[in-house]
């Protein structure tokens, strides 16, 4: 039987946009675009009247522009992002020790045993929202479940400004018609390889045998089927500073090595903005170890990493090293891949980082 928790997953509605409409009247109402102008720029939030435009997180800023020419772009400041943040911890911290923070605007709460006087996880959850409108002036959702990854997917299920409740006895019915992207590490390869089998929801999921899934897709086969299951072990994990952010993706045909550099930039991408939020997050650390991960298509894993003498500076010196460190893959000329990663580690203090160049320049 699984561990029965009462887990709570808290996500701040729109957040950056929303601080900025709280602190700017005039702003309120109006597509607004959190994001730097310029054609490298990306897009940290959008308001949901912005999001009706289809403007989302970490689109080109450019394409948002296009997609919403009346969109207000307001630089972000995450200084102020931070201290609103802190508030909001500070809320969470009256309920629980138990909290798991996945960014500034969302975190899971264990409130299994917490001791506050409140007979349920949903009055909890209730409290919690009621609390954050009030000292913020912001609104934020809520899923409560017996599990981390049910609580996360009931919390965007009524945005914005929402609460959903799954009780250990519905989550069944709750997962079942839901599409097989929606449970995590679902993303569009798995997608059309699920399609494949005839498996496009999580009830088609469970009708699929778990040794199957095991023979086509390995351990993860076997995760799976847990999840079309509602089972989740993994505990709320208190506060802990980032060992390793990394970014992968499975291809859909296996390549040559001298093939992997576009996946190799790609990745690097996703894997730098993670950096980049780490580093103005709450622990404030900046990675100098850079890694890169490649598993052949029989299933062997390889990684190669280097920690330069200066840590990587951006996105594309990320991107050059990991693709240095490819060219150090001795294999035979024949191999193909069928995946790829790119992360980084090594993760410093930016005070101590910031010091100790200082100390040696």
């Amino acid at each position: 039987m699984p561990t029965l928790r009462k887990i709570i997953h808290v996500d701040m509605d729109a957040f950056y946009a929303s601080v900025e409409q709280r602190d700017a009247p005039e702003l309120r109402g109006r597509p607004v675009v959190v994001a730097w102008r310029g054609s490298r720029s990306v897009v940290c939030a959008a308001s949901y009247e912005a999001r009706k435009f289809g403007i989302h997180s970490a689109m080109p800023a450019a394409r948002a522009e296009r997609l919403c020419p009346q969109a207000v772009f307001v630089p972000p400041d995450f200084s102020r992002y931070k201290a609103v943040s802190r508030q909001v911890h500070a809320i969470f911290a009256r309920h629980t020790a138990l909290i798991e923070p996945l960014s500034l605007d969302e975190a899971y709460l264990d409130v299994t045993h917490a001791e506050n006087g409140l007979p349920s996880a949903t009055a909890i959850a209730q409290a919690i929202r009621a609390a954050i409108l009030e000292e913020t002036g912001l609104t934020a959702s809520a899923g409560v479940a017996p599990n981390k990854f049910i609580a996360k997917i009931a919390s965007d299920f009524n945005k914005p400004n929402g609460l959903c409740v799954v009780r250990p006895r519905d989550a069944l019915a709750f997962l079942a018609p839901l599409a097989v992207n929606r449970l995590p590490g679902v993303g569009k390869v798995m997608e059309r390889k699920l399609a494949e089998l005839g498996v496009r929801t999580v009830m088609a999921l469970r009708g699929v045998p778990a040794d199957a899934l095991e023979a086509r897709f390995g351990r993860w086969g076997l995760r799976l089927h847990e999840l079309a299951f509602g089972i989740d072990e993994h505990p709320v994990e208190p506060d802990r500073p980032t060992l390793q952010i990394s970014s992968e993706d499975t291809f859909e045909h296996d390549l040559h090595l001298d093939e992997l550099e576009p996946a190799i930039r790609a990745l690097a991408a996703h894997t730098w903005a993670a950096h980049e939020r780490e580093a103005r997050g709450r622990h404030g650390r900046v990675a100098r170890t850079v890694v890169l991960k490649l598993k052949t298509a029989d299933f062997h894993t390889l990684t190669r990493s280097l920690t330069p003498a200066q840590r990587p500076a951006s996105e594309t010196e990320l991107a050059d090293i990991a693709c240095a460190l490819r060219d150090r893959v001795q294999r035979s000329p024949g191999e193909r891949y069928r995946l790829v990663g790119v992360g980084l580690s090594g993760f410093v203090e930016v005070d101590s980082y910031q010091a100790q160049g200082e100390l040696f320049a």
